[in-house]
């Protein structure tokens, strides 16, 4: 399988909310996969949702195992969550973000360092997921983009809070 194109900003569909997957099909699961893949395939990439590749599911990867060792926190692993939803945030940081949908610019935004996140997952089983630091971050990021938010929509100021990418890399 082929990894998917990335959809760029202005896509409409970056800013709808995504629809609630109501049980876990093959189609799903095919999705996940596809999605996993495409994450790979780009190099720093530790998360992906749905409407970052064209589709309009509640459909999110995440793995930030490949920065394990340079970012602190939770490392769950591979993560394909279907109907990520946070429910709570504690504690409250600035962090550089940057987003494969919007690759010229990085921004400052402000994000839980704990969070709990409930999700179906590919076995069609409820999970619970405890994560802190980076791991919790891009688990916002990514429940964000099924929200149909983008991390410049929770910058305090466009003027001093965005950047361009000095690296892709």
């Amino acid at each position: 399988m082929k990894p998917l194109a990335i959809v760029g900003f202005p896509h409409p569909l970056l800013k709808t909310a995504g629809s609630r997957v109501p049980c876990v099909t093959p189609e799903v699961l095919k999705q996940l996969e596809a999605m996993t893949i495409t994450m790979r395939a780009h190099p720093r990439c530790v998360g992906l949702a749905a409407p970052q590749v064209g589709f309009r599911e509640r459909l999110a990867v995440v793995d930030v195992g490949p920065l394990a060792r340079e970012k602190k926190g939770t490392n769950h692993g591979l993560l394909q969550l279907i109907n990520p939803v946070i429910r709570r945030r504690e504690g409250n940081r600035t962090v550089r973000e940057g987003c494969l949908s919007i690759p010229d610019f990085t921004a400052n935004v402000q994000r839980a360092t704990r969070v709990i996140v409930q999700a179906l997952g590919v076995n069609d089983q409820p999970l619970t997921i405890e994560a802190e630091g980076f791991e919790a971050l891009v688990l916002q990021h990514e429940v964000d983009h099924l929200n149909g938010l983008l991390f410049l929509d929770r910058v305090s100021s466009l003027v001093t809070d965005v950047f361009p990418r000095k690296t892709y890399a």
